[in-house]
Protein backbone atom coordinates (compact mmCIF):
# COMPACT_ATOMS: atom_id res chain seq x y z
CA UNK A 1 0.00 0.00 0.00
CA UNK A 2 1.46 3.36 -1.01
CA UNK A 3 1.71 6.13 1.52
CA UNK A 4 -1.08 8.45 0.56
CA UNK A 5 1.04 11.62 0.75
CA UNK A 6 4.81 11.58 1.00
CA UNK A 7 6.76 14.86 1.16
CA UNK A 8 10.54 14.78 1.38
CA UNK A 9 12.75 17.80 1.96
CA UNK A 10 10.41 20.19 0.11
CA UNK A 11 11.59 23.77 -0.29
CA UNK A 12 9.96 26.59 -2.23
CA UNK A 13 10.85 30.21 -2.90
CA UNK A 14 8.49 32.78 -4.38
CA UNK A 15 9.91 34.77 -7.34
CA UNK A 16 10.71 37.70 -5.02
CA UNK A 17 13.05 35.40 -3.08
CA UNK A 18 10.79 34.81 -0.06
CA UNK A 19 11.41 31.29 1.26
CA UNK A 20 7.91 29.89 1.87
CA UNK A 21 8.91 26.26 2.56
CA UNK A 22 12.24 25.12 4.02
CA UNK A 23 12.95 21.39 4.06
CA UNK A 24 9.45 20.11 4.83
CA UNK A 25 9.11 16.31 5.25
CA UNK A 26 6.17 14.18 6.41
CA UNK A 27 4.15 11.11 5.45
CA UNK A 28 0.37 10.72 5.74
CA UNK A 29 -0.96 7.16 5.80
CA UNK A 30 -4.13 6.02 4.02
CA UNK A 31 -7.24 7.02 5.99
CA UNK A 32 -5.41 9.38 8.36
CA UNK A 33 -6.98 12.74 9.18
CA UNK A 34 -4.25 15.27 9.90
CA UNK A 35 -4.48 18.88 11.07
CA UNK A 36 -2.03 21.49 9.77
CA UNK A 37 -1.76 24.48 12.09
CA UNK A 38 0.48 27.50 12.44
CA UNK A 39 0.49 31.29 12.30
CA UNK A 40 -0.34 33.27 9.16
CA UNK A 41 2.55 33.14 6.72
CA UNK A 42 3.80 29.80 8.07
CA UNK A 43 3.55 28.24 4.59
CA UNK A 44 0.40 26.13 5.05
CA UNK A 45 -1.36 27.25 1.85
CA UNK A 46 1.89 27.09 -0.14
CA UNK A 47 2.38 23.50 1.03
CA UNK A 48 -1.17 22.53 0.04
CA UNK A 49 -0.71 23.89 -3.49
CA UNK A 50 2.25 21.50 -3.91
CA UNK A 51 0.06 18.47 -3.24
CA UNK A 52 -1.60 18.65 -6.64
CA UNK A 53 1.19 20.26 -8.59
CA UNK A 54 -0.14 23.85 -8.77
CA UNK A 55 3.20 24.91 -7.29
CA UNK A 56 6.48 23.00 -7.72
CA UNK A 57 9.44 23.40 -5.40
CA UNK A 58 12.68 21.53 -4.77
CA UNK A 59 12.42 18.16 -3.07
CA UNK A 60 10.01 15.31 -3.63
CA UNK A 61 6.24 15.08 -3.35
CA UNK A 62 4.49 11.76 -4.00
CA UNK A 63 0.73 11.20 -3.97
CA UNK A 64 -0.53 7.59 -3.92
CA UNK A 65 2.96 6.50 -4.92
CA UNK A 66 3.11 8.85 -7.94
CA UNK A 67 5.80 11.54 -8.04
CA UNK A 68 4.33 14.93 -8.97
CA UNK A 69 5.65 15.22 -12.51
CA UNK A 70 4.06 16.41 -15.73
CA UNK A 71 3.02 12.93 -16.91
CA UNK A 72 1.32 12.13 -13.56
CA UNK A 73 -0.53 15.42 -13.04
CA UNK A 74 -3.89 14.18 -14.36
CA UNK A 75 -3.88 11.16 -12.04
CA UNK A 76 -2.60 13.16 -9.06
CA UNK A 77 -5.28 15.84 -9.49
CA UNK A 78 -7.95 13.14 -9.70
CA UNK A 79 -6.64 11.67 -6.42
CA UNK A 80 -6.36 14.95 -4.49
CA UNK A 81 -9.49 17.04 -3.93
CA UNK A 82 -8.46 20.57 -2.98
CA UNK A 83 -11.14 22.62 -1.19
CA UNK A 84 -10.23 26.32 -1.14
CA UNK A 85 -10.85 28.69 1.75
CA UNK A 86 -13.33 30.81 -0.22
CA UNK A 87 -16.07 28.63 -1.71
CA UNK A 88 -16.70 31.31 -4.35
CA UNK A 89 -13.36 30.31 -5.91
CA UNK A 90 -14.84 26.85 -6.48
CA UNK A 91 -18.44 27.61 -7.54
CA UNK A 92 -18.91 29.24 -10.92
CA UNK A 93 -21.79 27.41 -12.67
CA UNK A 94 -25.45 28.48 -12.92
CA UNK A 95 -26.81 25.81 -10.55
CA UNK A 96 -25.60 23.55 -7.76
CA UNK A 97 -26.07 20.51 -10.03
CA UNK A 98 -23.84 22.06 -12.71
CA UNK A 99 -21.12 22.90 -10.18
CA UNK A 100 -21.02 19.38 -8.72
CA UNK A 101 -21.30 17.74 -12.17
CA UNK A 102 -18.54 19.88 -13.67
CA UNK A 103 -15.59 17.65 -12.69
CA UNK A 104 -17.13 14.33 -13.80
CA UNK A 105 -18.31 15.94 -17.08
CA UNK A 106 -14.82 17.32 -17.65
CA UNK A 107 -13.43 13.81 -17.07
CA UNK A 108 -15.62 12.68 -19.98
CA UNK A 109 -17.82 10.31 -17.96
CA UNK A 110 -21.16 9.22 -19.49
CA UNK A 111 -24.27 11.25 -18.45
CA UNK A 112 -25.71 8.48 -16.22
CA UNK A 113 -22.43 8.21 -14.30
CA UNK A 114 -22.23 12.02 -13.98
CA UNK A 115 -25.76 12.11 -12.54
CA UNK A 116 -25.01 9.25 -10.16
CA UNK A 117 -21.79 10.83 -8.88
CA UNK A 118 -23.46 14.22 -8.49
CA UNK A 119 -26.33 12.71 -6.50
CA UNK A 120 -23.91 10.72 -4.30
CA UNK A 121 -21.69 13.76 -3.63
CA UNK A 122 -24.69 15.94 -2.67
CA UNK A 123 -26.07 13.17 -0.45
CA UNK A 124 -22.66 12.85 1.27
CA UNK A 125 -22.78 16.54 2.27
CA UNK A 126 -26.53 16.41 3.10
CA UNK A 127 -27.45 18.81 0.29
CA UNK A 128 -29.56 16.56 -1.95
CA UNK A 129 -32.46 19.04 -2.08
CA UNK A 130 -30.27 21.78 -3.57
CA UNK A 131 -29.78 20.43 -7.10
CA UNK A 132 -31.64 23.26 -8.87
CA UNK A 133 -30.55 26.06 -6.53
CA UNK A 134 -28.26 28.89 -7.66
CA UNK A 135 -24.91 28.50 -5.87
CA UNK A 136 -24.42 32.25 -5.42
CA UNK A 137 -27.66 32.62 -3.45
CA UNK A 138 -26.63 30.10 -0.77
CA UNK A 139 -25.30 30.86 2.72
CA UNK A 140 -21.57 30.58 3.44
CA UNK A 141 -22.11 27.22 5.18
CA UNK A 142 -24.18 25.85 2.29
CA UNK A 143 -21.59 27.04 -0.23
CA UNK A 144 -18.86 25.30 1.78
CA UNK A 145 -20.77 22.00 1.62
CA UNK A 146 -21.36 22.38 -2.13
CA UNK A 147 -17.64 23.18 -2.64
CA UNK A 148 -16.80 19.91 -0.84
CA UNK A 149 -19.38 18.09 -3.02
CA UNK A 150 -17.73 19.44 -6.21
CA UNK A 151 -14.57 17.68 -5.06
CA UNK A 152 -16.29 14.48 -3.82
CA UNK A 153 -17.95 13.97 -7.23
CA UNK A 154 -14.42 13.38 -8.60
CA UNK A 155 -14.08 10.50 -6.06
CA UNK A 156 -10.67 11.59 -4.75
CA UNK A 157 -8.71 9.45 -2.32
CA UNK A 158 -7.48 12.51 -0.42
CA UNK A 159 -9.16 15.74 0.68
CA UNK A 160 -6.98 18.79 1.25
CA UNK A 161 -8.98 21.57 2.94
CA UNK A 162 -7.84 25.15 3.48
CA UNK A 163 -9.59 26.86 6.44
CA UNK A 164 -12.82 24.87 6.00
CA UNK A 165 -14.63 26.52 8.94
CA UNK A 166 -13.72 30.14 8.06
CA UNK A 167 -16.78 32.39 8.06
CA UNK A 168 -19.21 29.74 9.32
CA UNK A 169 -21.76 30.39 12.05
CA UNK A 170 -21.77 27.93 14.99
CA UNK A 171 -24.48 25.65 13.58
CA UNK A 172 -22.86 25.41 10.13
CA UNK A 173 -19.48 24.80 11.78
CA UNK A 174 -20.89 21.92 13.87
CA UNK A 175 -22.37 20.40 10.73
CA UNK A 176 -19.04 20.73 8.91
CA UNK A 177 -17.17 19.04 11.78
CA UNK A 178 -19.65 16.15 11.70
CA UNK A 179 -19.25 15.88 7.93
CA UNK A 180 -15.44 15.77 8.14
CA UNK A 181 -15.63 13.13 10.89
CA UNK A 182 -17.88 10.93 8.72
CA UNK A 183 -16.18 11.21 5.32
CA UNK A 184 -13.84 8.23 4.70
CA UNK A 185 -11.12 10.07 2.76
CA UNK A 186 -7.59 10.70 3.95
CA UNK A 187 -7.52 14.38 4.96
CA UNK A 188 -5.10 17.22 5.47
CA UNK A 189 -6.87 20.19 7.06
CA UNK A 190 -5.09 23.55 7.32
CA UNK A 191 -6.89 25.74 9.82
CA UNK A 192 -6.68 28.24 12.66
CA UNK A 193 -9.66 26.48 14.23
CA UNK A 194 -7.88 24.30 16.78
CA UNK A 195 -11.15 23.02 18.27
CA UNK A 196 -12.04 21.62 14.84
CA UNK A 197 -8.61 19.94 14.68
CA UNK A 198 -9.19 18.46 18.16
CA UNK A 199 -12.48 16.91 17.00
CA UNK A 200 -11.52 15.71 13.51
CA UNK A 201 -7.77 15.04 13.33
CA UNK A 202 -5.96 12.26 15.19
CA UNK A 203 -2.58 13.81 14.30
CA UNK A 204 -1.41 17.40 13.98
CA UNK A 205 1.49 19.08 12.18
CA UNK A 206 2.60 22.51 13.41
CA UNK A 207 4.20 24.79 10.80
CA UNK A 208 6.07 28.00 11.38
CA UNK A 209 8.32 30.01 9.06
CA UNK A 210 8.16 27.37 6.33
CA UNK A 211 9.14 24.42 8.52
CA UNK A 212 7.33 21.67 10.40
CA UNK A 213 8.21 22.34 14.01
CA UNK A 214 6.09 19.60 15.61
CA UNK A 215 4.29 16.45 14.46
CA UNK A 216 2.41 14.16 16.80
CA UNK A 217 -0.91 12.96 18.22
CA UNK A 218 -3.40 15.86 18.27
CA UNK A 219 -4.12 15.46 21.99
CA UNK A 220 -0.42 15.92 22.84
CA UNK A 221 0.19 18.83 20.46
CA UNK A 222 -2.92 20.84 21.36
CA UNK A 223 -2.36 20.59 25.10
CA UNK A 224 1.30 21.62 24.93
CA UNK A 225 0.75 25.24 25.95
CA UNK A 226 4.43 26.19 25.66
CA UNK A 227 4.71 24.78 22.13
CA UNK A 228 1.53 26.55 20.98
CA UNK A 229 2.57 29.86 22.54
CA UNK A 230 5.98 29.67 20.83
CA UNK A 231 4.25 29.46 17.47
CA UNK A 232 1.52 32.05 17.98
CA UNK A 233 -1.28 29.57 18.70
CA UNK A 234 -3.70 29.37 21.63
CA UNK A 235 -4.92 26.25 23.35
CA UNK A 236 -8.39 25.25 22.11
Amino acid sequence: MHHTIEVQNLSFQYPDGTAALRGVSFVIQPGEKVGLVGPNGAGKSTLMLHLNGILRGQGQVKVCGLPIEEQNLGRVRAAVGLVFQDADDQLFCPTVFDDVAFGPLYMGLPPDEVRRRTAEALAAVAMSGYVKRVSHHLSVGEKKRIAIATVLSMQPEILVLDEPSAGLDPRARRGLIRLLQELPQTMLIATHDLRLVAEVASRTLVMDAGQIVADGPTAEILYNAALLARHGLEMP
